[in-house]
């Protein structure tokens, strides 16, 4: 608080007389411009609809009843001889088709003596009137940073712990560490209040926690749109293969939950046939690493207005940033930018402020991006540098096919013994994890229908019924694979 106090004393120096500040976090903004006045041996008066002008907050009355009324207020206002502050909460909804407000406002923003009143405007949102912008400086309070996220933390421990007998707060120092990293971007108040919901229900702070803390936090920041928050991410083991990729992901984990550093992890663009696992990696991503999974929905972007397309996926980034740290997932990013002849250049426009975003971000956001057809995707974005690997995902080998009909056998309530994994995995050369998955589905139908437990005859009788990809589309499957000799890494 006392860098806010300071900067806002600059600010005040530099006598701006209209003061806009944007925040979510009333009462955090009102103590650090009492902690000015205070500095500074300034009186301090505020505004609000419901209470009037008042000496301080919750003080005397100034001026007579009308103070209510915002036009009364800005007249006492600017008949002020002197250099005091007035905090003027959530004026803006009153500045809309208002003449006489707005110039009022604009008078006493245009006072450039030293003994004037100074406005400061507070609100979740403001947008003035064009008239008076000019004339008007913004101003942010500092985000908490992490050491004092973490104070935050230890403190609503505390107070857990005073009120159920000194009873100690449970949890282990990683755990809480992607805790307050993943409170980064919140205000002190909303960090306070999410550490409270995470603390409160158990007296713990777990794992388990952590999905529900960055979905709270998402809808804190009103991300919904062209980003969806995905609250359900894979677990690796429930992977099957991959290992490259596995080793891949381990050894920068650390690195980028540090945080530090100029060189941190990217990302990468996962290739492949469909149902290969693509899209379950990217999930296994966020889960794996205890961080927010972020969908960006290329079909939603897209806007028959001139530039708004391009708008769109600028906020959608500049959301993405603030959920930081965080796992962007793209799914099948060349529908978004495959380059075409008759939208008007929109394609190549999105594809450059991407580009853009991607060699200057600074935040920790590691991007996911899958891709089915490598070809239709533009040069610009595959060539080496924009992502840190690209990584081919091809059809499961015999052994994964079998660690593959495992998990789903598992993840079904079915005892993975008293099954011949070999065979099945012998039996289902060709397939990939969706359709080993779909097999699976099948026979329990299938067990369903005749009144009967799942057994190798119904599985064996479902591989033999299904036609894959690879028998499908094995031309275009070889085309992939050649393009992808030399050119990824084998995930």
């Amino acid at each position: 608080m006392k860098n806010d106090i300071h900067d806002l004393g600059l600010v005040l120096d530099s006598r701006v007389k209209l003061i806009l500040i944007e925040s979510w976090d009333e009462p955090r903004v009102l103590e650090t411009l009492t902690g000015l006045a205070v500095k500074r041996g300034l009186g301090l008066h505020t505004w609000s609809v419901t209470e009037g002008l008042r000496l301080g907050f919750g003080g005397e009355p100034l001026g007579e009843g009308a103070s209510q009324e915002p036009e009364a207020a800005l007249r006492l206002i600017k008949a002020d001889p002197q250099a005091n502050l007035y905090v003027l909460c959530d004026l803006h909804p009153f500045l809309a088709d208002n003449p006489r407000l707005v110039r009022l406002l604009k008078e006493i923003a245009m006072r450039d003596t030293p003994q004037a009143p100074t406005l400061v405007l507070v609100s979740h949102a403001c947008k003035l009137p064009a008239e008076v912008q000019r004339f008007a400086a913004r101003f942010s309070l500092a985000l908490p940073a992490e050491d004092e996220l973490l104070a935050i933390v230890r403190e609503e421990a505390s107070r857990w712990s005073e009120r159920n007998r000194n009873a100690r707060v449970r949890t282990d120092n990683r755990t809480l560490q992607q805790v307050v990293k993943n409170l980064r971007g919140l205000s002190h108040g909303e960090a306070r209040v999410l550490a409270r919901n995470v603390i409160c229900d158990d007296g713990a702070i777990t794992q388990e926690d952590l999905p529900e803390l960055n979905k709270t936090k998402f809808q804190l920041l009103d991300l919904e749109g062209v980003l969806s928050f995905e609250y359900d991410t894979a677990r690796f083991a429930e992977v099957g293969g991959l290992s490259n990729l596995k080793r891949w992901l381990a050894e920068r984990q650390g690195i980028f939950l540090d945080g530090k550093g100029s060189d941190l992890p990217k990302g990468m663009l996962l290739v492949g046939v469909q149902g290969g696992g693509k899209s379950l990696a990217a999930k296994a991503v966020a889960g794996l690493w205890g961080l927010p999974l972020l969908r960006l929905d290329f079909a939603c972007l897209y806007n028959k207005f001139f530039g708004e397309t391009e708008r769109n996926l600028r906020e959608a980034l500049s959301l993405a940033e603030q959920m930081a740290p965080c796992v962007l997932w793209i799914d099948e990013i060349e529908k978004g930018l495959a380059s075409g002849e008759h939208d008007g250049g929109v394609s190549q426009r999105v594809l450059g402020t991407l580009l853009t975003w991607m060699a200057e971000r600074k935040a920790p956001v590691f991007m996911v991006a899958t891709a089915n057809a490598i070809d239709r995707l533009p040069p610009e974005l595959v060539r080496k540098g924009r992502f840190d690997e690209l990584f081919f995902v091809d059809l499961p080998d015999q052994a994964v096919r079998a660690e593959i009909f495992r998990i789903h056998l598992v993840r079904r309530e079915l005892e993975p013994a008293g099954f011949d994994l070999h065979l099945l995995a012998l039996a289902s050369a060709g397939f990939s994890g969706a359709e080993i998955e779909q097999v699976v589905v099948s026979a329990l139908y299938a067990a369903q229908a005749q009144q009967q437990a799942v057994d190798q005859a119904l599985l064996l009788h479902a591989i033999h019924s299904t036609a894959p990809l690879s028998v499908v589309m094995a031309e275009d499957l070889n085309a992939l694979r050649a393009w992808a000799q030399g050119r990824t890494v084998l995930a």
